[in-house]
């Protein structure tokens, strides 16, 4: 079910500095996502989203309101899209609230980074491409380089063949591109032929960085789900979490820290970051009195 809503603000401040992306706002379009991740922290209920997997809601007067707030900001700054949803989930190509957002960014002059499953994201290639005069960066998440396993984990989203082809054409064009490896799912996708593959094919496609994070969360309703869909998906792994994991909010992928040398070794060894670097605006220099 699609539903609209009016938003009473659209961007959020991120607490600095962001070590993560760089960001000064962030920016969600809708609430709730069509991808229907079967990890997805966004079910969560500290985030208060009601009915994650069968409504979401559009900001109707999202793009009026992000004129007006950008209007005021007298910081430029990094605006984030994709932290609680995908701002490329199947109904934006109708709807078009990313489109037009990035158009409000582009002429505002502020800059961008965005996380997608999706290759929607070539729809707005030229939208990026005049950002990127300051900076844009579009960063894709891929857990694993098996299209079969992804579409039984993210069933809404594109094939992960699919946004590493996205991925070249965005680098080809001089878009700031890379990965987030992140969730690895426990017993699922934790062992290194995985990670060596999407090392090697996101590096064969023109990733900038990697971004990992070797393990996954699991609390409340988010871990009811996901646990729901083991049953369904890989039968007699829920009690494999069960007892290794319990109730903790963390949950670290099977040797972590061998999957995690063994990533940065490949890294370094293809000149792949491992982070983002944060982008700095440029600042008018003061004229001396002299």
């Amino acid at each position: 079910m699609i539903k609209e809503i009016q938003a009473k603000v659209l961007l959020s401040h991120v607490k600095q500095p962001d070590t993560w992306f760089g960001l000064k706002y962030n920016m969600n379009l809708y609430r709730g996502c069509q991808h229907q991740c079967i990890y997805c922290d966004s079910r969560s209920e500290c985030y208060q989203i009601e009915n994650f997997d069968s409504e979401v809601l559009v900001k109707a007067n999202a793009i009026e309101l992000l004129r007006k707030e950008l209007e005021r900001k007298r910081v430029k700054g990094t605006i984030g899209m994709g932290s609680m949803n995908d701002p490329y989930m199947p109904l934006e190509k109708d709807v078009d609230l990313t489109g037009q957002a990035l158009q409000c960014i582009a002429q505002f002059r502020f800059s961008v980074h965005i996380i997608t499953k999706s290759v929607l994201v070539l729809r707005d290639l030229d939208t990026l491409c005049e950002i990127n005069g300051r900076y844009a960066a579009t960063t894709f998440t891929i857990t694993t380089a098996d299209d079969e396993l992804a579409k039984k984990l993210e069933p809404g989203a594109s094939l992960v063949s699919d946004r590493l082809k996205a991925m070249r054409v965005l680098a080809d064009h001089g878009i700031h591109t890379g990965v987030t490896l992140m969730p690895v799912l426990p017993f699922i996708e934790d062992n290194e032929e995985n990670i060596t593959q999407i090392v090697h094919k996101a590096r064969e496609h023109g990733a900038a960085y990697i971004i990992p994070s070797f393990g996954m969360t699991l609390r409340d309703r988010q871990r009811a789900y996901y646990y729901g869909k083991l049953d369904r998906l890989f039968p007699g792994l829920r009690k494999k979490y069960e007892h290794r994991f319990g109730n903790q909010y963390h949950c670290a992928a099977n040797n972590a820290e061998q999957l995690g040398r063994l990533f940065y070794k490949l890294c370094d060894r293809y000149g792949i970051a491992t982070r983002m670097t944060p982008y700095e605006p440029e600042t008018a220099a003061q004229l001396s009195l002299f």
